[in-house]
């Protein structure tokens, strides 16, 4: 066979000799495509369940899923993250609305103080954290989102009727 035959036929052509190794037939390609979209999709949706991404703050009866982003389309439906945020290590920065929406997962975070338990759970690990402070801090006051040494979850919300305001809820891991 010459190559040029070979090579409109799709074998593999090594110095004008076909080892039988090297053929792979169009049947043989689909299916190898279809093997690996199926492993592709296997691991996606095992990676979605085991990402079990949620908040827990006991004390105001909430428990929500928590999705990457803080868009209004995200907030509607989930708290949201902060993506320039840490997810597990370090300071990771979380927001939802607290009134006017279907769903206002930080209405009641202003009943939080010193003390507080809040869980996270990212990635089937939980992680327990204690409310070390609260406060409202302007709207462009980006600074309680910067990394941190110690775990740390932050928490923020707007302040009603006070559209320059955000509420800030920190707390630090538990580490007893």
């Amino acid at each position: 066979m010459s190559q040029k035959a070979s090579l409109k036929a799709g074998f593999t052509v090594k110095q004008n000799n076909i080892e039988a190794s090297d053929i792979q037939t169009s049947n043989e390609i689909s299916s190898n495509v279809q093997k690996q979209e199926n492993i592709d999709n296997y691991i996606g949706q095992t990676r979605d369940r085991s990402e079990n991404w949620y908040i827990e703050i006991p004390l105001i009866s909430l428990k929500a899923e928590i999705q990457e982003g803080t868009t209004k389309e995200i907030m509607d439906k989930y708290v949201g993250h902060f993506e320039e945020t840490q997810s597990w290590v370090g300071n990771i920065g979380l927001a939802a609305h607290n009134r006017g929406y279907e769903n206002n997962y930080f209405a009641d975070i202003k009943k939080l103080k010193e003390g507080d338990i809040i869980n996270y759970c990212y990635n089937n690990n939980i992680r327990k954290y204690v409310v070390k402070k609260q406060v409202i801090i302007e709207d462009t006051d980006w600074t309680y989102l910067e990394d941190t040494e110690e775990n740390t979850l932050t928490l923020i919300t707007c302040v009603e009727n006070e559209p320059k305001y955000r509420r800030c809820v920190q707390a630090t891991e538990d580490k007893q």
